[in-house]
């Protein structure tokens, strides 16, 4: 199944969108992989990562997520493609793989749209 990394609602409402869970929408036309938005819940809200290191990071969306109870079977040895837009420290993907895994899934894997790396291991 396909889950996106899931928005707090209050910032939901501000921005009228979740990229990741569009990006996850289209993966799963494409591929036909069945998309389950509801599994993984945002339970706390967060502060923006922006400025952060990669320890505060991890320490801010530390206990931020959640399966719902009604999900747990239907997570029960399953893989999960999990979709997030930006991949900074991976901190976010983190929180929510450990959370999808305690619940049951089989095996976690992730896919995002675009990932973050130190201006000096880029090379031009």
């Amino acid at each position: 199944m396909i889950v996106p990394v899931p928005l707090a609602w209050t910032r939901l409402l501000r921005r009228q969108f979740n990229q990741a869970a569009i990006l996850a929408q289209e993966t799963s036309r494409l591929t036909g992989i069945p998309y389950a938005p509801g599994i993984l819940k945002r339970v706390r809200a967060t502060r923006s990562q922006v400025g952060l290191t990669r320890l505060e990071r991890g320490r801010n969306v530390s206990g931020s997520f959640a399966v719902a109870p009604r999900h747990r079977a239907r997570l029960r040895g399953a893989s999960v493609l999990l979709i997030d837009d930006v991949i900074t420290t991976g901190a976010t993907v983190s929180a929510c793989a450990r959370v999808l895994l305690a619940a049951g899934a089989a095996r976690v894997d992730v896919l995002a749209l675009a990932l973050v790396t130190e201006p000096s291991a880029v090379t031009l």
